[in-house]
């Protein structure tokens, strides 16, 4: 898939089909995350792959709209360990774009009680988990072309100065 294409037709999705990803697969998207552009190249993240159903279930429970973790084929848990945000979100976008296209569908979770979600991990206490993702093989329907819901080009990007 072209990179445009992917990034223009990426959309969340937060149910999923009971079938499981190939391990290649999940190797694949894990990969991709790795080589997510980082400062200084430090790569604070560390990729925490849970696919155990009891597990999952308990990961949906620490955020208010994590729930989708529950359905999901796997889930990964960003863990940040130098609390640069900008970072682990790269990661999580490289991530979900090579889930795209290799048709893996994907969510991103806010945790809200990481205390809850480190313990239930084994994470140490100076690690951040605020970002975990969803993915599996979609169970909603094809939608119809969408608008895109996106503000305008010329609202959005200025030349030069304000």
């Amino acid at each position: 898939m072209d990179t445009l294409d992917a990034i223009r037709t990426k959309r969340s999705i937060r149910k999923f089909l009971d079938e499981p990803v190939p391990e290649e697969i999940i190797h694949k998207i894990l990969d991709a995350g790795r080589h997510a552009q980082s400062s200084k190249n430090e790569q604070p993240w560390t990729f925490i792959l849970i696919q155990d159903k009891q597990r999952l279930k308990a990961v949906s429970e620490c955020g208010t709209y994590a729930g989708h973790i529950a359905g999901a084929d796997f889930a990964v848990v960003l863990a940040d360990h130098n609390n640069w945000s900008f970072d682990i979100g790269q990661a999580a976008a490289y991530l979900q774009l090579a889930a795209w296209d290799l048709g893996v569908s994907s969510c991103l979770a806010y945790f809200g009680e990481q205390d809850k979600l480190k313990s239930l991990l084994g994470v140490p206490a100076e690690t951040v988990l605020e970002i975990g993702i969803s993915f599996g093989y979609s169970a909603e329907g094809p939608r119809l072309p969408r608008k895109s819901g996106r503000k305008a080009f010329e609202e959005i990007v200025r030349r030069e100065q304000w």
